[in-house]
């Protein structure tokens, strides 16, 4: 029996078309343009246009089809072309799969889509282990090698010459059937994270070394499509399908924080990603993920009441603080009678950042050099400071302290977000200093995707490390009083070093954000924070 073929084609006019005829003369036909997140046309074989993961692999190879030709540099076209490859490879794969289904079906928890779905036995040469297809996202599967686990695990093609385990034994998500319940407070958030099996890929991983050919990675990561990890892809690079699901995949789990901040989503990528994740199975993998790449995070409860909760969150230079630090007269004045609970995050991330900003890199540099570089905000101007500005640079992010600790913070909103979505509780305060203001932008954020999630009584924002112009509308949209945004025009960290790092663009901390709105306020307490630590001692919370 022959191959699947899978065929793109860019048409006239912007058009895409991609073309699939399985072994057994089954057909999908997808269309749509160059600019379609997902094809606007469909059709063909029941078999073959219900699977998800097919779908998206072949989109994913059209659409890098027509990119390797058009993108504007070689290198970028030579990129494209290889995820055009492995992508109509992968098409290839789950289409001759998908081909030749089975009577047996197995009701079993998928490590593809972390969803309790329907899994059809596929025919498979003779020889190789059982092969599987998952109704919910088309992943291929196999069951879990976990002694007595009926859980499945994500297939890769060929042979399989290690035990493949789910997403429970591999310690993607702390346990299947626990993943979406709900906690009765912020405080029992350590529960929620225990493991409820042993971490067997592990001992799997060592007893295969040395071994070739493995069929493990990659194919895996594109064919398995969990929506988080396709949405992230398609918010952050335009990309669509399985070409955003592999690329939100690799930020999920590949690549440490230390070579860019690229070890689990961060940025403006999740805002709009998580949405029904939150406080569910998908929701916990990327909360499981944060947690085992930032071993400092935790979260402090400082005191109990039957007030509205309140969290806060520090940023760097007060980074370093254990108990109430300088929370309590600024937060007990505010909310006396609530539970108070404080989220530590990213050790090592705040202090290499404070460590470079507050070492008195910023005077050595020359507050009139600094001042003119940020002026400018080129990097030949900033190149031009030291010693503090080259750390600075935007386009050196594997060794940038900022932008790793700022990838950190927003990592860590989102991270906030999915545990309060697992609470019972109706509404939360949210406060933050510095870059824990940031991560608590992201939390609102991130909040506001998830229709039935908690309200917001109040955010306040104390010398915000995030970019003032924009569109707020998210930040408020679940907010019953008001996000209040307090900033200082004598806050220097945000007024030099911010504005070089982010080439030239204010912080909200500095000059308020823009536009404000009704639920947007700006409070200028210049007259009263003359620096970037003197927020928490001096500002009263409206």
């Amino acid at each position: 029996m022959s191959d699947s073929s899978v065929v793109a084609r860019v048409l006239d006019g912007g058009g895409l078309e991609c073309l699939i005829v399985s072994p057994r003369e089954e057909r999908l036909t997808l269309r749509g343009t160059t600019v379609d997140v997902e094809p606007s046309l469909v059709e063909g074989s029941n078999l073959l246009t219900g699977n998800r993961a097919l779908v998206d692999n072949a989109w994913a190879y059209a659409k890098f089809t027509h990119l390797k030709v058009s993108l504007p540099t070689e290198p970028e076209q030579k990129a494209a072309a290889k995820r055009a490859d492995a992508h109509r490879e992968v098409a290839k794969w789950i289409a001759d799969l998908a081909d030749d289904p089975l009577d047996e079906v197995v009701q079993a928890w998928c490590s593809g889509c972390f969803a309790l779905s329907d899994h059809q036995k596929v025919r498979m040469s003779l020889g190789q282990v059982p092969a599987y297809v998952c109704g919910n996202c088309g992943s291929p599967t196999l069951p879990c090698a976990g002694p007595g686990c009926d859980h499945m695990a994500t297939r890769g093609r060929g042979a399989v010459r290690l035990p493949r385990f789910c997403a429970e034994h591999r310690h993607e998500i702390p346990g299947f059937e626990k993943a979406d319940h709900k906690l009765d407070s912020l405080g029992q958030y350590r529960k929620f994270l225990d493991y409820d099996e042993p971490n067997l890929s592990r001992a799997a991983k060592l007893v295969g070394v040395g071994l070739a050919g493995l069929a493990l990675g990659a194919p895996v990561a594109l064919a398995a499509a969990p929506a988080i990890g396709g949405a992230i892809g398609t918010v952050i690079g335009g990309y669509s399908g399985a070409a955003a699901t592999s690329y939100g995949l690799a930020l999920l789990g590949g690549g440490s924080v230390a070579a860019g901040g690229l070890g689990m989503a961060g940025g403006a990528m999740v805002v709009t990603a998580v949405g029904g994740a939150l406080g569910c199975t998908l929701g916990a993998s990327v909360t499981n993920a944060y947690v085992r790449e930032d071993k400092s995070f935790h979260i402090e409860m400082l005191q109990g009441g039957a007030g509205t909760a309140v969290i806060v969150c520090n940023g760097f230079l007060t980074e370093g603080d254990v108990g109430w630090g300088e929370w309590r007269a600024i937060i007990t004045q505010r909310y006396p009678d609530s539970p108070i609970y404080r989220v530590h995050w990213g050790a090592k991330e705040l202090r290499d950042l404070s460590a470079m900003l507050g070492s008195g890199a910023v005077k050595a540099a020359g507050p009139a050099a600094i001042k003119s570089a940020a002026v400018h905000a080129s990097k030949a101007a900033v190149k031009k400071l030291a010693p503090i500005a080259p750390a600075l640079v935007a386009g050196q992010l594997a060794k940038n302290p900022w932008h790793v600790a700022k990838n950190r913070a927003n990592k860590t909103g989102v991270v906030i977000a999915d545990l309060l979505a697992r609470t019972e509780a109706s509404s939360y305060v949210l406060v933050g200093h510095s870059l824990g203001a940031r991560a608590m932008v992201f939390a609102a954020q991130t909040l506001s995707t998830k229709a039935d999630g908690p309200r917001l009584e109040a955010v306040h924002l104390l010398g915000a490390a995030i970019r003032g112009k924009g569109d707020w509308e998210s930040l408020t949209a679940r907010v019953d009083d008001a996000v209040y945004n307090y900033h200082s025009t004598h806050d220097d960290v945000l007024r030099y070093a911010y504005k070089i790092a982010e080439v030239g663009h204010t912080a909200a901390g500095l000059s308020g954000f823009t536009p404000p709105g009704p639920k947007l306020k700006n409070i200028d307490v210049s007259d009263c924070v003359d620096g970037h630590s003197a927020y928490l001692s001096n500002v009263t919370l409206q």
